[in-house]
C-alpha cells in the first residue's frame, strides 16, 4: 500500500518520565472533539476515560493484565507520560471501499510502573482520531517478563456512561460462531458478546467497540459485569491460558468508534485500517485484476437441487461446470466458484475433516479441462477448500493444494471452517488432538499462514466461518473478503431465515470491521415452493428469503465486498432480465463510499463511486417496516448530469405478500437534486447514476 501524500506535519516528542500516583495525562483528536485521559485510581490501578464534545463516552475504566506465572499488571502502579506524537498522511489502497485513506491522529504513550519495582512496567499507546480512539498494551523486554508469558486474563474495561444505552449484539463463544441474528436490548440485556458491538447512548451518540490488528493473539469478546461495565474476554487456548507470548510484544488495538449518528459510524471505519501496518506482502497487483461479480455451483446444494457429495445429483461435474462458465462469460462475470469438486464430501461431510482431500478431484470433475475452458472464455475458476474445522490437516496439504490451483490459473480461493465453536482441530507433536475457538490465538496464526502461502501462489483468500475482521487486509491485501456473520444461505434453510431487519443492522455492526461475502442476489425468493426443482427432500417451509426483489439488488451496494456473488440458478436471472442487468453492471471496487442516511436496525442509504469510472451507485433498504427514504445527491460531481437508472420496489411491495413488485425507470439528475423512494416492508432500491458525456 503506497503512501501518496502528506497532508500535514508529523512530529513526535520524547518526555522525561516523572512517575506519580496522581498524575493525569490526556490526548485529543485533531479536531479537538475527542479526549482520552490516562491516570491511576486510589489503588494504583491503571485507568483511562474518553469524552466526546465534553460528554463522557467511556467512564473511568480499568486497564491491566493477569499472568499465570509472572507478576500481575493490575495495581500499585505509578504513571508517567513517555511520548506524544501527531501524524497526518493519506495512503492508497490497492482495492477497497475507497481508494484513498487519510490517517490523521494524535498519539500519547504512557508508562505504568510498579511502585515498588522500577524494573516492572508496561506502556499503553493511545491514538485519538476524529472518528474514535484506539489503544494497545506494549510490553518491553524486562527481567519481570522473562520466558514464556501465559496471559490468563485481560482486565480492559469499557464503562458506559449510562445504562439506558441501546445495544446491538450477538452472543460470543456459542456453537455457531458469529452466525446469529442480532439482538437489540438495553445494555443490561447483554451477556458475553462479539465485537463489533454497537451502542446508541442516551444522548444519541453512537459508539462501536471492536479491535484492530488481531495478530498472534486471541480475539476479544466483551463480558457484561455489574452495572454498565463491559470487560475484555479473550478466547481461551486449548492448553489453558488465553494467550502465550514472549516479551517484547504488543497486543491488538482496542478501538472505540464514536459518531454523532448512525451513518457516521459507517463513514468512520478507516480507523481499523489505520491501526494496522502497511502491506507486508509486496506486489499484490494480481488481487485487483480479478475483482468483480462471480457465480458458481453453490446455491444448488443449499436448496438441494444438487449435492456436494458424488452421485446422481453431484453438482461439481465437468459438464455442469462448463454450463456455469458459459453463463458467467455471457453475463460478464469474472469467475465461477465450484464447491464439492474434491474427494471427502461423501456421506456426513459435516464430520469429514479427517478425510478431506484438497488436491484430489472426484472422477467426474476434470480440473484441467474445466480451468482451460474457463480461461478460454475469459473466466477464472474460483477454488474451494472446506477444512471442516481441521486446520491441522489443511496446513499439512496446503502446499500441494495451492500448487494445483496455481498450475491451473486459479487466483481466488474460498475456504471454509465449518465446525462448532471450540472445535477447530489440530494434532500436536505428541499425536494428541487439540481443539480451539475460531477466534483463538491458534486460528489467528493459522489464517496468516494461509495468506502467506496463498500469496506465494498469487492467490487471494475468502474464508467462511473465519476469524473476525480487524483490518488486516491492509497488511495482507490478498485477504479480500470473508463471511463472519449470518449470510444469505440461512434463507435457503429456514432455521429460521434472515429476518428483514438483519441487513439493516449489519452495516452498523459486522460491516464496520470490513468486507463480507454475504452472497446477495436471490431472484427465486421461495425456492422451497418451486415445483420445477427436482428435490427429494425439501427444506423447511420457513426456507424463503424475507426481502423484496429490489432489496436483493440494493445489497450489492449496501454490503461491501470486492467480490460479490450472483448465487441463484441461471434460469432465475434470465427470467428477470431487467433486474439482472443491475447485477451485470454493478462494480465491486470503489473510489469512494458514503453512507448518506440511516438508523441502526431500521434502514440505510449507501452511496459508492466506481473505482474505474465517474458512475455512482446507491443502495437503500429497510427493515420489516415500509418507509419513505429521502436523500440529496450532493455526492455527485457538481455541474455534471447523470442518468439515474432506478431499480425499486413497486406499488404494494412486501417481503411476505408481494415480493416481486418491481419498477425499472430512468431519470436525469444533478448534484442539486434530491431523490426519494417508498420502500416496501423488507424492501429496497438500487440506482446506477451513469455519468453523461
Amino acid at each position: 500500500m503506497l503512501s501518496v501524500a502528506s497532508l500535514g506535519l508529523a512530529h513526535a516528542a520524547q518526555e522525561d518520565i516523572s512517575f506519580a500516583d496522581d498524575a493525569r495525562y490526556s490526548v485529543t483528536s485533531p479536531d479537538g472533539d475527542i479526549e482520552i485521559t490516562a491516570f491511576t485510581n486510589q489503588y494504583g490501578e491503571p485507568m483511562y476515560a474518553v469524552t466526546h464534545d465534553g460528554e463522557p463516552v467511556v467512564l473511568g475504566s480499568k486497564l491491566g493484565m493477569r499472568f499465570a506465572k509472572h507478576k500481575q499488571f493490575k495495581d500499585n502502579l505509578l504513571i508517567g507520560r513517555k511520548s506524544t506524537a501527531s501524524h497526518d498522511e493519506t495512503w492508497e489502497q490497492p482495492w477497497g471501499e475507497r481508494r484513498y485513506v487519510r490517517d490523521n491522529h494524535n498519539e500519547m504513550v504512557v508508562t505504568f510502573r510498579d511502585a515498588d519495582d522500577e524494573r516492572h512496567s508496561f506502556d499503553v499507546r493511545f491514538r485519538a482520531f476524529d472518528d474514535g480512539i484506539g489503544f494497545r498494551y506494549e510490553f518491553p523486554k524486562q527481567k519481570a517478563l522473562r520466558g514464556e508469558i501465559a496471559i490468563v486474563d485481560e482486565l480492559t474495561e469499557f464503562a458506559l456512561p449510562a445504562e439506558d444505552a441501546t445495544a446491538f449484539h450477538i452472543g460470543a463463544r456459542l456453537w455457531n460462531r458469529y452466525e446469529y441474528l442480532y439482538d437489540t436490548t438495553p445494555v443490561s440485556g447483554m451477556q458475553k458478546v462479539h465485537t463489533p458491538v454497537t451502542l446508541e447512548l442516551g444522548s444519541g451518540t453512537h459508539v462501536s467497540i471492536h479491535e484492530a490488528a488481531l495478530l498472534d493473539y486471541s480475539g476479544m469478546s466483551l463480558q457484561l459485569k455489574r452495572g454498565n461495565i463491559l470487560e475484555a474476554d479473550l478466547a481461551p487456548r486449548s492448553d489453558g491460558p488465553k494467550v502465550k507470548k514472549r516479551a517484547p510484544f504488543n497486543t491488538p488495538w482496542r478501538t472505540v468508534q464514536i459518531a454523532e449518528d448512525a451513518p457516521g459510524l459507517v463513514n468512520g471505519t478507516d480507523i481499523y485500517l489505520n491501526l494496522n501496518e502497511p502491506n507486508v506482502l509486496g506486489d499484490v497487483a494480481y488481487v485487483a485484476e480479478d475483482l468483480g461479480v462471480y457465480t458458481g455451483i453453490w446455491w444448488d446444494m443449499h436448496i438441494r437441487t444438487k449435492t456436494w457429495g458424488s452421485g446422481p445429483k453431484h453438482g461439481a461435474t465437468t459438464e455442469y461446470a462448463k454450463e456455469m462458465i458459459d453463463f458467467a462469460a455471457d453475463s460478464g462475470f469474472v469467475g465461477v466458484l465450484i464447491e464439492g469438486w474434491n474427494e471427502g464430501w461423501d456421506g456426513d461431510w459435516y464430520n469429514a475433516g479427517d478425510v478431506m482431500e484438497f488436491a484430489k478431484p472426484y472422477p467426474d470433475f476434470d480440473i484441467k479441462e474445466v480451468t482451460d475452458y474457463a480461461l478460454s472464455k475469459g473466466v477464472r475458476l474460483i477454488g474451494h477448500h472446506e477444512t471442516v474445522g481441521n486446520i491441522g490437516r489443511y496446513e499439512d496439504q496446503i502446499d500441494e493444494a495451492f500448487d494445483l490451483y496455481e498450475k491451473h490459473g486459479v487466483r481466488q480461493v474460498k475456504s471454509g471452517y465449518v465446525a462448532d465453536g471450540g472445535n477447530l482441530k489440530w494434532t500436536d507433536k505428541n499425536g494428541i488432538e487439540q481443539y480451539e475457538f475460531h477466534d483463538g490465538q491458534k486460528n489467528s496464526n493459522h489464517h496468516i499462514l494461509v495468506l502467506e502461502k496463498a500469496h506465494d501462489h498469487m492467490i487471494a483468500m475468502n474464508p467462511h466461518e473465519p476469524i473476525k475482521d480487524t483490518g488486516l487486509r491492509r497488511t495482507y491485501p490478498n485477504w479480500i473478503t470473508r463471511e463472519g456473520a449470518r449470510g444469505m444461505e440461512f434463507s435457503a434453510w429456514g432455521v429460521p431465515p434472515n429476518v428483514p431487519e438483519h441487513t439493516a443492522i449489519l452495516p452498523y455492526t459486522r460491516m464496520l470491521s470490513g468486507p463480507m461475502d454475504y452472497t446477495p442476489g436471490i431472484f427465486d425468493l421461495r425456492p422451497n415452493e418451486n415445483p420445477d426443482y427436482d428435490i427429494d427432500d425439501r427444506n423447511s417451509p420457513e426456507a424463503f428469503t424475507q426481502t423484496t426483489l429490489a432489496k436483493q439488488l440494493s445489497l450489492y451496494v449496501v454490503i461491501y465486498s470486492p467480490i460479490q456473488m450472483a448465487p441463484d440458478l441461471p434460469q432465475n436471472y434470465l427470467a428477470k432480465p431487467e433486474a439482472f442487468q443491475f447485477i451485470k453492471d454493478v462494480p465491486t471496487n470503489w473510489e469512494e463510499s458514503i453512507a448518506v442516511a440511516g438508523e441502526v436496525g431500521d434502514f440505510i442509504v449507501q452511496a459508492r463511486k466506481d473505482w474505474d469510472s465517474d458512475d455512482w451507485y446507491v443502495g437503500a433498504l429497510t427493515d420489516e417496516d415500509a418507509r419513505e427514504v429521502s436523500f440529496d445527491l450532493s455526492f455527485l460531481e457538481e455541474g455534471k448530469s447523470y442518468v439515474a437508472e432506478i431499480y425499486r420496489d413497486g406499488e404494494g411491495a412486501h417481503w411476505e405478500t408481494n415480493p416481486y413488485a418491481f419498477v425499472r425507470e430512468d431519470k436525469t439528475v444533478t448534484s442539486a437534486d434530491t431523490m426519494s423512494f417508498d420502500l416496501g416492508a423488507g424492501g429496497g432500491a438500487a440506482v446506477r447514476f451513469r455519468a453523461e458525456d
